[in-house]
């Protein structure tokens, strides 16, 4: 277990905030890899939760990027009033998501956080081809690192509202009838990262369009 200082941290969205950490020395990860946090008060020490890198190995800081839940006041609820000089605690890191070459990514909400570590290592090495990213959110509101998302990405990057509320707007869901309308060739992989429910539906239509389930990477 090691304590880490925060060194900033903002919301990017209404309600996800980006938290930069100091970097122990010789501190190693992988893009898509996540760590169990904690926060450094009495009463918080032992609620341990996942979150995944967002940052590179490269960088000399660590990054992390959660969705605040304000409903409860659990983990997250109680991060969201923690401001630079608080610590958290990194207890283990675990392997989730690893990028096993070109496919289609689809994210819904803060599952894109996995993705961003990897588009982000691809873009820098260059190697940033061949990919696509459908990601579902509410409203463009939720919508986290739109720019830089469209920086690295281009035209292969395509956004999914579920809720928009705007007159003329309709509204869509990544469903099986989404997939075949958007994707013409299931012989690809496919990296799937959200919500449980979200996660699975998506999983069974891809198999029944005839995606293989070795080249599913969740």
């Amino acid at each position: 277990m090691q304590s880490l200082k925060i060194l900033n941290t903002h919301f990017i969205t209404h309600n996800v905030k980006r938290f930069v950490l100091e970097k122990p020395k010789g501190f190693k990860y992988t893009p898509g890899q996540s760590a169990q946090i904690s926060i450094n008060l009495p009463d918080w020490k032992d609620q341990i939760r996942p979150f995944t890198f967002t940052s590179l190995q490269s960088w000399n800081y660590l990054e992390f990027i959660i969705k605040i839940y304000d409903d409860h006041e659990g983990v997250t609820f109680q991060m969201g009033k923690l401001n630079a000089g608080d610590e958290l605690l990194l207890h283990d890191v675990y392997g989730t998501i690893h990028y096993k070459g070109p496919g289609i990514f689809i994210a819904g909400g803060t599952g894109i956080t996995p993705f961003i570590s990897i588009f982000r290592a691809l873009f820098e090495s260059g190697n940033l081809r061949n990919l696509a990213l459908l990601y579902s959110n509410k409203t463009k509101d939720d919508i986290i690192l739109h720019d830089e998302l469209t920086k690295m990405l281009g035209p292969a990057y395509r956004n999914v509202f579920t809720q928009e509320g705007v007159i003329g707007f309709r509204e869509r869901r990544i469903d099986r009838k989404f997939l075949i309308e958007n994707i013409g060739d299931f012989d690809s992989r496919f990296y799937v990262c959200g919500p449980k429910v979200f996660t699975e539906e998506i999983c069974d239509a891809l198999v029944s369009l005839g995606a293989d389930p070795e080249y599913l990477i969740i």
